[in-house]
């Protein structure tokens, strides 16, 4: 395994700039009961530089989502009866994707909603984040990763990814980097391991450990906030590998930043996430 320590560099942006050249996101995530998390990838997905993000949830959300995503679109999915997004919803699922740079998918979209996960992610041909209930809902179905022809990146906490590999979370612990670099080699997809220091793994044989963040940062929402750090360094054009390992220690950054000021107590996902352009402006500098 190949030891990864230098970070990707981050440039200013150009003078002529705009939002249809800065990342265009599409974002699958909300249900019933859980649109905290779909603000808080989508927020996150804006504070980290994406141009354009569009919010695909629910159609019976989308009032919620409008009220709280204010500098994002929000784009109405067939719905089940109980909030969650619909089977029925995987051709405008597809058709959105097709305009977009990178995808988000997972959070907070519930069970209920794993037979259109299965059905979209072979069909979605950009650069593609998988997080959460979109993680869940390819447990014993993991094949369909290697139907995929774009870059994939896997965002898994210790549960997640001992459900993916059948194997008990202690397991995972002990033999993280290990399984990390199987599973990534085996479905050519880059594995985040949210492990404490956090791994990214890559099909290649790089590891890179994570030297930033704190153990404020173990709240709910968090892992959302990272999904949508990941998914804009990949739409603005770095490569999986390195929109992974940058947003993994910005993401790190911003939850440093947010216990000097905040402390680890009382650190929630939102603090996180109103500290990323602070961080990217720190690591900017240091350039």
């Amino acid at each position: 395994m190949q030891e990864v320590r230098d970070l990707p560099k981050l440039y200013p942006r150009q003078k002529d700039a705009h939002k249809g050249t800065c990342g265009k996101v599409f974002i699958i995530a909300g249900s019933r009961g859980m649109m905290g998390a779909a603000y808080l990838v989508t927020e996150s997905t804006l504070r980290s530089g994406a141009g354009l993000v569009t919010l695909g949830t629910p159609a019976s959300e989308q009032r919620v989502a409008a009220t709280k995503v204010t500098c994002a679109t929000t784009y109405p999915l067939e719905a089940t009866s109980t909030g969650s997004v619909s089977l029925e919803a995987s051709d405008q699922v597809v058709d959105m994707t097709r305009k977009c740079n990178a995808v988000a998918i997972g959070p907070g979209m519930s069970q209920e909603a794993q037979m259109l996960v299965r059905d979209v992610l072979p069909r979605i041909k950009v650069p593609i984040v998988i997080d959460a209930d979109a993680l869940n809902a390819i447990c014993g179905y993991t094949d369909i990763l290697k139907e995929r022809n774009a870059p994939t990146i896997i965002t898994p906490h210790p549960g997640e990814f001992s459900r993916l590999i059948d194997q008990p979370i202690d397991y995972i612990v002990e033999n993280s980097e290990q399984e990390a670099l199987k599973f990534a080699k085996d479905y050519n997809c880059i594995v985040v391991l949210k492990t404490a220091p956090c791994k990214v793994v890559s099909p290649q044989g790089e590891c890179f450990n994570n030297i930033t963040g704190n153990p404020g940062m173990a709240t709910g929402g968090s892992g959302d906030v990272l999904t949508g750090v990941i998914t804009a360094l990949l739409s603005q054009g770095l490569s999986a590998f390195a929109a992974a390992q940058l947003g993994v220690y910005l993401h790190g950054v911003a939850g440093d930043l947010s216990k000097e000021y905040i402390g680890e107590y009382g650190m929630i996902a939102s603090d996180i996430l109103q500290f990323l352009p602070h961080a990217f402006q720190i690591h900017l500098s240091q350039e």
